[in-house]
């Protein structure tokens, strides 16, 4: 039981995202990233175009969230691919990272690192190899 979270049903409870979530949420940096920091374990290659990753290659929006309007490429083939409302803005273009798979279920680990110490880890998993806002997903925090 989380102290705080007896506050969270008052209806008068708004949260507003902070404008700079804006930036760092944006898609186009990861090509940006990938330019500086060719080959660091923690980046996958990334372009404003698919050439340079061959057939294989994950397409997603620049301003998408929660996996919307993300397409699966392999061998030159679309193998999943999901809807939604966004792409208006460009798409980002990413090498193909499968997920693995256990049970029929592919895990995704998002993980908060605060002054180089883990702070929160959040385990998003679905049987579709792209997860989305409907995955199952648990936080955990770190003290």
């Amino acid at each position: 039981h989380e102290e705080f979270s007896q506050h969270l049903a008052h209806e008068a409870v708004q949260f507003i995202e902070p404008t700079w979530k804006m930036l760092l949420s944006n898609k186009g940096l990861l090509p940006i990233l990938w330019e500086l920091f060719p080959e660091h374990p923690n980046l996958l290659p990334a372009f404003d175009e698919a050439a340079p990753l061959g057939e294989s290659f994950i397409r997603k929006p620049k301003l998408s969230r929660e996996g919307s309007n993300v397409a699966w490429h392999e061998g030159g083939v679309v193998v999943e691919e999901t809807g939604g409302e966004y792409g208006e803005e460009g798409h980002v273009y990413q090498a193909l990272a499968p997920l693995p798979e256990f049970d029929g279920n592919h895990p995704v680990f998002g993980v908060w690192v605060v002054d180089h110490e883990a702070a929160g880890l959040g385990i998003r998993e679905d049987s579709k190899r792209i997860t989305g806002n409907l995955s199952r997903f648990v936080p955990h925090f770190f003290r």
